[in-house]
């Protein structure tokens, strides 16, 4: 198997815990805070993923850290995850996690592309044109690429909505050059 397939099905059991005791809002917020501790210092994320260091050592040091902060449940997962020498997996996991959770809500993450930086209205204007054209909350991230002149990229799972100016040029240049070829034929 892959991480990634590794990663998801971790996030699987993870999404099935959550949703056994109710717990996606408190395991989301538990989620986030580990990504951030994992993220945060770079120590920390050397001490988790170090081989040489007991499963032990670093359950130890998670409980001090995040026991008072996640649901017992969320830290007991997170043990088995060590247990099981994954844990350097654990932000592909957490990662696979929200978008799990993000699909069962409904929630499409759709990565943005303009030619040039919006304002928080056009930002939030393409969010809800494109919540009312999917049918589900979209959540914009908005990338800035000059190159493509204007308009809007979008890409969402395994769609591409290409409204460029760039690609309406080049196609139009395109049945330029064929219509051109036709005539002479």
């Amino acid at each position: 198997m892959t991480d990634p397939t590794i990663a998801k099905s971790y996030a699987e059991a993870l999404f099935a815990l959550g949703e056994r005791h109710h717990e996606h809002a408190a395991y989301t917020d538990a989620a986030e805070t580990l990504a951030r501790l994992l993220d945060g210092d770079p120590r920390i994320r050397a001490f988790l993923l170090s081989p040489r260091i007991e499963a032990a050592e670093k359950k130890a040091a998670l409980g001090a850290a995040l026991g008072a902060r996640v649901p017992k449940r969320f830290l007991v997962y997170v043990y088995v995850v060590i247990d099981k020498r994954r844990q350097r997996l654990l932000p592909q996991i957490l990662r696979a996690y929200r978008l799990l959770l993000d699909e069962h809500l409904g929630v499409v993450h759709a990565q943005v592309t303009l030619a040039r930086e919006p304002d928080e209205r056009l930002e939030e204007e393409i969010g809800a044109g494109l919540g009312r054209v999917l049918g589900k909350r979209v959540i914009p991230h908005i990338r800035v690429e000059p190159g493509i002149l204007g308009g809007i990229i979008v890409r969402y799972a395994d769609n591409i909505i290409d409204g460029s100016l760039r690609r309406r040029l080049l196609g139009l240049r395109s049945r330029m050059l064929d219509g051109g070829r036709m005539a002479v034929r």
